[in-house]
C-alpha cells in the first residue's frame, strides 16, 4: 500500500474532529516559513478590513476629548457614550424594556456584545504601534506581527508611557520620569529606590521570554527569530497599554475571550488574579503566565518554543514583590476612607458618589476605599441577546468575572474584561441596562464625573 493510500485509509477510520486536527497538523508541517509568511501577509488586509468594519458599525470612533478630565500625565479622556444604538432606539426606551423583550426584539446594542480579537481565528498577542516603536527604539526588539495589527484607535487607549507610583516611595511621585521602563533603562531608573531583590524582580519583568507568536520556531508571527515578550510589554510601566490576545484556558476557540490587559497598580490589595481564572495570588498568576498562558495553554508548544520555568522560591517571589509595590495614582479629592472630600469635590462628583453608593448599586461590588470586593460575579448578560458568532467570536454566556478595582479607572480604558466598552460613559449605560437601574441622564453624567475623581 502506498503512503498516500495509507493516509486515506487512516483518515476514513478517524472521527471528524480528529480529521480536522490531523489536517491542521499536516498543514503546519508541510508549510515552510516563507510560504506561511506569504500566505498570512496576503490574508492580512482582508481580516483588518473585517475588524475595522465591525468597530465602525459598533462604535463612534471620533476623537472627542472630555473637557477638564485627563489621565495622570495629561492625556485627554474620551467623552460620551460611543456604543451605537439600533435604528430608532434611545437609551431611555431601551432601559424601559425587560431583558426578555430586548432579547426577543434583538435590540441589544452590538457594542455590548463580546469584542472579538483583531483576528479571532488566529489569536495571539498583539501590541499598539506606540509600544512597538518605543520598544524597538530602546531594545532593538521588534514586536511587529507580519499577519495583523492592533485595531483600536490610540485616543481610546491608556496614556503612554504611563507614570509609575510606588507604595514605598509616595514622596517621589512618578518614578518613571516619563520613560518606558525596559531592559535598557530599568537599572538606571530604579537602582537607588529599590532593594536588590526588588530590582531583580523588575529585571525579570522587563526580560523577554519565548511566547506563542514571538519565538524562534518557524510557525512564529515575527519575520525574524525572536527573543519573545516581557511581562511589561503588555503591562507597560506596571500599568497597561491595552495590548490584547485571546485567553489561553477556554476552548473551543470561538468561545475564547479577547483579553483586556488590566493595570498592575494596586496589586497589593487584590486577592484574585486573571479575569476569570480566580488565581489566588500574584505569585500564582506570574507562574501561570510563563508556564501556560504564554503558549495558549499548550504544554507541547511551550516545550518546543522555549518555555521559561521560573523558580517559585526566588524568581517568582522577586517578580511578585516588585509588582506589589505598584500604587494607584494620586486622587487628591479622596479622603483616607476613599470617599470624596466635600471641600475639594464638585457638586456633580458629590451627586455621583451618592448614586454610586446608593441607587446605582455600584458599591455592592466596588467597595471603597479601593472600589473592589475581591470577589467574582456573573452579570448574566446573555439574558439580553441570542447567541451569535461575530468575526469568529461566539457571543454567549461569559460566566463569572472578577471585580476590578476602580481606583484610577480613568487611566485604564477600554473597559470590561474584553475591551468592549470604550469609555466610562459606555460602562454606565452598560450597567444601567444589565442591572436594570433606570438612571436618568443627569445621574449617568454624575456617575462618570465621580469615577473620574477616583
Amino acid at each position: 500500500m502506498s503512503v498516500l493510500s495509507r493516509i486515506r485509509w487512516f483518515l476514513v477510520a478517524l472521527p471528524a474532529t480528529a480529521i480536522v486536527c490531523f489536517a491542521l497538523t499536516a498543514s503546519a508541517v508541510d508549510e515552510d516559513f516563507p510560504t506561511l509568511t506569504k500566505r498570512l501577509q496576503a490574508e492580512k488586509p482582508t481580516f483588518a478590513k473585517r475588524q475595522q468594519a465591525l468597530l465602525a458599525e459598533r462604535y463612534d470612533l471620533a476623537d472627542r476629548p472630555a473637557k477638564g478630565t485627563t489621565m495622570s500625565r495629561g492625556k485627554p479622556v474620551q467623552d460620551g457614550v460611543r456604543v451605537k444604538l439600533p435604528a430608532g432606539m434611545t437609551w431611555e426606551k431601551l432601559a424601559a424594556l425587560s431583558p426578555e423583550e430586548v432579547k426577543e426584539k434583538q435590540l441589544w446594542p452590538a457594542g455590548f456584545l463580546p469584542l472579538p480579537h483583531p483576528h479571532h481565528e488566529a489569536g495571539g498577542m498583539i501590541f499598539p504601534k506606540f509600544l512597538i516603536e518605543e520598544t524597538k527604539k530602546q531594545t532593538d526588539r521588534d514586536l511587529t506581527r507580519f499577519d495583523l495589527d492592533f485595531d483600536l484607535p490610540d485616543h481610546f487607549l491608556p496614556e503612554f508611557p504611563a507614570p509609575i507610583y510606588l507604595t514605598t516611595r509616595p514622596d517621589l511621585g512618578d518614578v518613571s520620569h516619563g520613560k518606558l521602563v525596559t531592559l535598557s533603562d530599568f537599572n538606571e531608573l530604579f537602582k537607588d529606590i529599590l532593594n536588590p531583590k526588588q530590582l531583580e524582580g523588575l529585571r525579570l519583568l522587563v526580560t523577554p521570554f519565548p511566547q506563542q507568536q514571538f519565538n524562534a520556531t518557524e510557525d512564529r508571527r515575527s519575520l525574524k527569530p525572536h527573543q519573545g515578550v516581557a511581562c511589561f510589554d503588555c503591562h507597560a510601566n506596571g500599568h497597561t497599554n491595552a495590548s490584547t490576545h485571546t485567553v489561553g484556558d477556554i476552548r473551543p476557540n470561538e468561545h475564547r475571550h479577547r483579553i483586556d490587559t488590566p493595570s498592575l497598580r494596586g496589586v497589593n490589595i487584590q486577592r484574585l488574579f486573571g479575569s476569570q481564572r480566580a488565581l489566588k495570588s500574584v505569585e500564582d498568576f506570574t507562574e501561570f503566565e510563563q508556564r501556560g498562558a504564554y503558549f495558549d495553554g499548550i504544554p507541547a508548544d511551550a516545550t518546543r518554543k522555549g518555555t521559561n520555568v521560573l523558580e517559585r522560591g526566588s524568581q517568582v517571589h522577586f517578580m511578585a514583590e516588585f509588582q506589589a509595590l505598584l500604587d494607584f495614582p494620586p486622587a487628591p479629592k479622596l479622603n483616607v476612607f476613599g470617599k470624596l472630600n466635600p471641600a475639594k469635590a464638585s457638586e456633580s462628583e458629590m451627586r455621583g458618589q451618592e448614586i454610586f453608593l446608593g441607587k446605582a448599586q455600584c458599591a455592592t461590588c466596588h467597595v471603597p476605599p479601593y472600589y473592589t470586593d475581591n470577589l467574582m460575579h456573573n452579570l448574566q448578560v446573555e439574558r439580553f441577546f441570542k447567541e451569535v458568532t461575530i468575526n469568529g467570536r461566539k457571543a454567549s454566556a461569559d460566566g463569572p468575572i472578577k471585580t476590578f478595582p476602580l481606583r484610577g479607572i480613568k487611566d485604564s480604558p477600554p473597559y470590561l474584561h474584553d475591551d468592549r466598552l470604550l469609555t466610562l460613559g459606555d460602562t454606565v449605560e452598560f450597567f444601567n441596562l444589565v442591572l436594570e437601574l433606570k438612571l436618568n441622564d443627569q445621574e449617568k453624567k454624575d456617575l462618570v464625573a465621580f469615577m473620574g475623581a477616583l
